[in-house]
């Protein structure tokens, strides 16, 4: 281990030490202290975690291929870069998945859920449109000098582009861009060539890229794509990987920005690393490509986590990985049984990042299947605890419906601060989801309430003058429930589509999640 690394674990050790033993940061008020301290903590937070291999990373066989040999790979920066920008700019909001920094305020205890407006996109082919799985909108507040740029180098800017725009990508192969106030188009609409079933993700450097996945190969280039906003155009294409070890290249993940690369993780068994040029201009510079032994090549699906130099993501054969972004290298691997789609939300407790992930039921089969939840510790890949419940597949026809954990779950804050909420499908055989609170401390489930039918939408909080938590959340029927956190009482519940999969993006006491009867909607708490 280098000197660099050795000096990178002696700070991370003190500062566990320090949350582990906390009689030893002193008791003294004076203020010169606690600037002492913040530049302490700020050192601390600025230090790459070790390049280090657990022994489990002895069950992967892997290859990191770098293509820009000139470019360093090392991070410039741990900061993040989603922090202070006005908007909600990648799934679940930034690099740690969890949706709290953006959730929504209300007043008293709400007890109804309005709709404002809602657009129609078009719809194609078999996939329809609206929007689907996991299909959260980018909301962005531009400044007056950004929306007079636009207005000259844009040519599909419409007379209602103003400061607040969503943007959405689309089951029907288009990204579409709509006034935040009044849900009418703010520029035309653009083609991507495929459905679109993730969710579109923009460069918190507003440096006018914007990131979209494919989900379904209608055409061909089937890949990802970064388009210039200032010409409205594609500017950047990735197809078919033949070094993939997956052949299906969809990208439902939303990329991320970590220091001066996008990390961007593929259906095809790979993990790319991208230099961010602007304008949609993206420079590969390194590729990890991995199988578990014994085991064929596994997609990922879920969106990456990250805390410091570290990424976790989940893949659709049961795999956790944390890879060192620095050098694309596995750190662990913990083995979480099956099917991973929703994305792995962390939470630093005490300087250590915990995660919380769970799966489906899709490979499993028969009276012994189960979807699991778990709690892991991010620097090693221990286990924290463990809750499972049996699950099963639904058939509906030629069809058939997983079980176990679809949303990426919703960490609770105020006065659900030590509660974390997920919902799952068909637990212990029943044939609906059901909506579930555990203490994130501990795993133990507090409360589980039925939602009628299958819900892969993730939850989003509500918080009011108190503090107090509401949720909402949506089903494949089309109904937005609301409940209580703390309690788990429900306050509302009505169809407001015949499908909502999508999961929202929260504004305020609004919010926007599309439907998959082609509708994008806009919502209000009261």
């Amino acid at each position: 281990m280098t000197r660099k690394n050795w000096c990178s674990l002696a700070v991370v050790a003190l500062m566990l030490l320090t949350a582990i033993f906390p009689s030893c940061k002193g008791l003294s008020t004076n203020n010169s202290v606690k600037d002492s301290d913040s530049v302490k903590q700020a050192e601390i937070d600025n230090v790459m975690l070790p390049d280090t291999a657990f022994k489990s990373v002895e069950d992967l066989s892997y290859n990191v291929e770098v293509l820009d040999t000139a470019t360093s790979g090392e991070l410039n920066s741990l900061a993040d870069q989603y922090e202070g920008v006005d908007g909600i700019l990648t799934f679940r909001g930034g690099p740690k998945r969890d949706a709290r920094r953006y959730s929504g305020n209300v007043k008293g205890t709400p007890s109804k859920i309005v709709r404002d407006w809602v657009f129609h996109t078009a719809v194609k082919g078999n996939w329809g449109g609206g929007s689907g799985w996991t299909g959260e909108p980018v909301y962005i507040k531009w400044s007056d000098a950004q929306v007079a740029q636009f207005k000259k180098s844009s040519p599909e800017i419409t007379a209602n582009f103003g400061n607040e725009e969503i943007i959405v990508g689309s089951l029907c192969g288009e990204v579409y861009f709509l006034d935040y106030a009044t849900g009418k188009q703010s520029r035309s609409p653009l083609d991507v060539g495929n459905p679109i079933k993730g969710s579109v993700s923009l460069d918190p450097a507003l440096n006018g890229s914007l990131y979209v996945g494919h989900g379904i190969p209608d055409n061909q280039p089937f890949g990802h794509v970064a388009i210039d906003l200032n010409t409205h155009q594609i500017a950047y294409t990735w197809g078919r990987d033949p070094k993939a070890k997956r052949s299906w290249g969809a990208y439902d993940s939303s990329p991320i920005v970590v220091g001066q690369f996008l990390f961007w993780p593929g259906e095809n068994g790979t993990i790319y690393k991208y230099e961010r040029l602007g304008n949609g201009k993206l420079k590969m510079h390194s590729a990890l490509r991995y199988v578990v032994k014994g085991d064929g090549g596994a997609g990922i699906e879920s969106s990456m986590a990250v805390y410091k130099n570290y990424g976790f993501v989940g893949d659709n054969h049961g795999d956790i990985l944390c890879i060192n972004l620095n050098t694309m290298k596995p750190v662990w691997h913990y083995d979480n049984h099956d099917d991973i789609d929703g994305s792995i939300v962390l939470e630093v407790e005490n300087g250590v990042p915990y995660l919380y992930c769970g799966c489906e039921v899709d490979m499993q089969a028969g009276a012994n299947a189960k979807t699991y939840f778990v709690k892991l510790n991010g620097l090693n890949g221990t286990k924290v605890w463990e809750w499972s419940c049996p699950s099963e597949r639904s058939y509906q026809g030629d069809k058939h419906f997983d079980g176990g954990l679809y949303c990426t779950p919703l960490l609770g804050d105020g006065n659900c601060k030590d509660m974390i909420f997920a919902s799952f499908n068909q637990l212990d055989g029943k044939s609906y989801s059901e909506f579930l609170a555990f203490d994130k401390n501990t795993g133990k489930v507090l409360y589980r309430k039925p939602l009628n039918f299958y819900a892969w939408s993730s939850p989003v909080g509500f918080y009011n003058e108190k503090n107090e938590l509401f949720v909402v959340i949506g089903n494949s029927s089309g109904h937005l429930y609301m409940f209580n956190g703390k309690t788990g009482d429900l306050l509302f519940d009505e169809v407001l589509s015949s499908n909502f999969e999508s999961s929202p993006v929260v504004i305020g006491n609004t919010l926007v999640v599309g439907g998959r009867d082609g509708g994008i909607y806009r919502f209000h708490v009261e």
